[in-house]
């Protein structure tokens, strides 16, 4: 069995922002992942997380920790994070088995100051608000283009994701824009493989809505929350404990409240 690889003697992949993020998924697995104490684990979705499970299937092939990591059970946020623990030949769970996980690890669509996060760029926020959540300790993993100045909403122009009932889809919009003041407010559509809306795991549809620059996630995310039709929201607040950046010259970045 081979030794975990060191994150400086491994050859650089073909794009820089790839290895930004391996190294960013690499350090916050290692020094956050207690492969002793640590049993339930979640894995999040993203291209990020590509290599959080990568680097936990490493810590599977090392002798030293084989017996600790084969006894993990990890819970994954969608079909995505599915595939990614059974190809790096780890423990599938759900969280129905697991309602309390040791740690969890997200990628995310932006990061304030205050590591209050957009997700569900992907369409997986309610799975990845349920995992992180349920964790003991939530860990960020992202690359540099997703660390914001300051406020929610100044790099990640897509809106915030609000995942919703389809027959109530008319009615949020409307109250988004009407009653919370989103500049606006649109169904995400399929694009050229999918006529229609974007259908999430849980048969909802996605709204996204627009409100500039947030200065107040915690208002507006309950805000969104009251509207009727509403099943989640991309806002994440108060749920991280430490996010890593990757950095494009290979450094890595550590933001903790």
């Amino acid at each position: 069995m081979a030794p975990i690889p060191a994150v400086n003697t491994l050859p650089n992949l073909a794009n820089p922002l790839e290895d930004a993020k391996r190294a960013a998924a690499y350090r916050a697995v290692d020094e956050n992942l207690k492969v002793q104490d640590h049993v339930i684990i979640g894995i999040g979705s993203g291209s990020t997380v590509v290599y959080v499970a990568e680097r936990i299937g490493q810590y599977l092939l090392d002798d030293k920790y084989k017996q600790y990591v084969s006894k993990f059970v990890c819970i994954p946020t969608g079909f995505q994070s599915r595939k990614l623990i059974l190809d790096n030949g780890l423990q599938l769970g759900s969280i129905e088995q697991h309602p309390i996980i040791d740690i969890a690890f997200d990628g995310a669509d932006e990061v304030d100051a205050n590591l209050q996060l957009i997700k569900g760029g992907g369409a997986c926020q309610f799975q990845e608000k349920l995992v992180s959540t349920s964790s003991k300790i939530f860990i960020v993993v992202a690359d540099y283009r997703k660390k914001s100045p300051q406020y929610l909403g100044t790099n990640w122009k897509q809106g915030v994701p609000i995942e919703v009932v389809p027959s109530a889809y008319v009615r949020v919009v409307h109250d988004l824009e009407k009653v919370l003041g989103a500049q606006k407010a649109v169904v995400r559509q399929g694009g050229s493989a999918k006529a229609g809306p974007i259908v999430t795991d849980n048969n909802n549809f996605i709204i996204d809505a627009d409100f500039g620059q947030i200065k107040d996630p915690k208002k507006l995310n309950i805000d969104i929350k009251l509207l009727v039709g509403v099943v989640e929201t991309g806002l994440f607040i108060d749920n991280a404990e430490k996010a890593y950046f990757g950095n494009s010259d290979g450094s890595v970045e550590v933001q903790s409240n």
